[in-house]
């Protein structure tokens, strides 16, 4: 069914438009990464659509942040694993705001660590959902309108555990170098119509969802890694800030790993 109308989401602003003059929709972006991205591009001048798919207050409250400093947001509520609330989602956030230039593909799911043993083709599933159905679908809803302005930005955003293949993460790891196979190819096959498509691949970024991670875990992670701490949200959103903007015009098809040389060799 399609998704309900978003009774909760915050009507835009008087005069709000990015200085960019476009639209940036990032999907999961009620807290955590999403969040930060989110702010981050609103402070680059891009009127951004906050997308959840149950945490309205979160969101609501990043749109508020993002207001407040002078930027351009709202809040739009969709599951975009399913196809309906995607289109639904795609045509609200144009309806108000305008057609997408950017496409920051964020949404996850939990990620839980299956033995080999337990492994099941839903385990699969659950992960794929997210990392290839999810970026199909958004992908085709808002493909027409980026034709129609002969350009846009799609940013994946993936993960170092690609690299790192993590032992009882085979399901997560598979869904994720699914990806990154879909950035390459959308990269070749949508480059002439100006749309350039690429990867971030953030090592591991504590946010709230990572609250019970232990100092000790925090510290033998950045034991491992040549700058010596763990990433934080604003050194993942600074770069898709870049990918986003005009300098990155001639970048596509890449996967940029931010992990503070973690896989490094």
């Amino acid at each position: 069914m399609r998704s309900h109308f978003d009774h909760s989401r915050i009507a835009p602003a008087e005069g709000s438009g990015g200085s960019e003059g476009g639209v940036a929709l990032v999907t999961g972006a009620s807290r955590g990464l999403g969040a930060a991205m989110a702010r981050q591009l609103a402070a680059d001048g891009w009127s951004v659509a906050v997308n959840y798919r149950s945490a309205a207050e979160e969101a609501l409250a990043v749109v508020r942040g993002i207001r407040a400093g002078g930027g351009s947001a709202e809040a739009f509520c969709g599951d975009v694993t399913d196809e309906d609330p995607v289109a639904g989602l795609v045509e609200r956030v144009t309806a108000s705001l305008g057609p997408v230039r950017v496409l920051v593909l964020n949404a996850t799911g939990p990620q839980p660590a299956v033995a080999v043993e337990d492994l099941t083709w839903e385990a699969h599933l659950n992960q794929l959902r997210f990392f290839v159905k999810s970026p199909t679908l958004l992908l085709r809803a808002v493909l027409p309108g980026m034709k129609a302005l002969g350009s846009g930005r799609v940013i994946q955003i993936g993960s170092d555990i690609f690299e790192r293949a993590l032992p009882g993460m085979s399901a997560y790891v598979a869904a994720k170098g699914a990806q990154l196979g879909l950035t390459r190819s959308w990269a070749r096959e949508l480059g002439p119509h100006g749309i350039t498509v690429n990867l971030v691949a953030p090592g591991w970024v504590p946010v709230e969802r990572h609250a019970s991670a232990t100092e000790g875990e925090l510290r033998a992670h950045a034991s491992e890694v040549p700058l010596g701490r763990a990433g934080t949200p604003a050194d993942i959103a600074s770069t898709v800030s870049f990918l986003a903007s005009e300098a990155a015009g001639f970048i596509t098809g890449e996967c940029i790993t931010v992990n503070g040389g973690h896989t490094t060799g």
